[in-house]
C-alpha cells in the first residue's frame, strides 16, 4: 500500500462539479492499494499517516500529528501510485489491486482513520475526480507499507 501525504491548509475533491469531500487544516492522503496488500499493510499506513509529526509546535518544529492539532484527513483513492515507469514510457499498473479489493481496503482505511477520532472526508472510488488543495509548507511525505522507498 502506498500513500502520498500532504499537509494542507485546505483540500477539496469534486466529482462532476459537485464537492464530495473537503477539509480545512489537516492531511490530504492519496491512497493506492497493491495486489498483495493485507490488513498489516492497511494498519501500517493508517497508523503511520495518523501519527506523522509534520505539524509545527509552538517553537516552529515539526513535532505534532494531525490528531495533536485537531486536524482532519481527506482520503482520495489513486491506483496510479502503483504505476511502474521503469520500462518504456507508458506506466504499467500490473501491481495495482483489482477494483473490488482496492475498494475494500480504501473503505477500511477510511473506517480506521475515523475510528482514531480523526474527522475524515473522502473522494468517490473509481470516479474521475478533481482535487484542489493549498499545500502547507509545502510538506509532502511518501509512505509505502513494503518500505520500498
Amino acid at each position: 500500500m502506498r500513500a502520498v501525504v500532504q499537509r494542507v491548509k485546505h483540500a477539496r475533491v469534486t466529482v462532476q462539479g459537485e464537492t464530495v469531500g473537503q477539509i480545512d487544516k489537516g492531511l490530504l492522503i492519496f491512497l493506492g492499494v497493491e495486489k498483495d496488500d493485507n490488513d498489516s499493510d492497511l494498519n501500517y499506513i493508517a497508523d503511520k499517516a495518523a501519527g506523522l509529526r509534520i505539524f509545527e509546535d509552538e517553537n516552529g518544529k515539526m513535532n505534532l500529528s494531525v490528531q495533536d492539532v485537531g486536524g482532519s484527513i481527506l482520503v482520495v483513492s489513486q491506483f496510479t501510485l502503483h504505476g511502474d515507469c521503469r520500462k518504456g514510457r507508458r506506466p504499467s499498473f500490473i501491481r495495482a489491486a483489482e477494483p473490488d479489493a482496492a475498494k475494500r481496503y480504501y473503505d477500511l482505511f477510511i473506517e480506521k482513520i475515523g475510528g482514531m477520532g480523526i474527522p475524515v472526508a473522502q473522494g468517490v472510488f473509481q470516479a474521475m475526480m478533481e482535487v484542489s488543495l493549498i499545500n502547507d509548507g509545502p510538506v509532502t511525505i511518501l509512505l509505502d507499507s513494503r518500505k520500498t522507498f
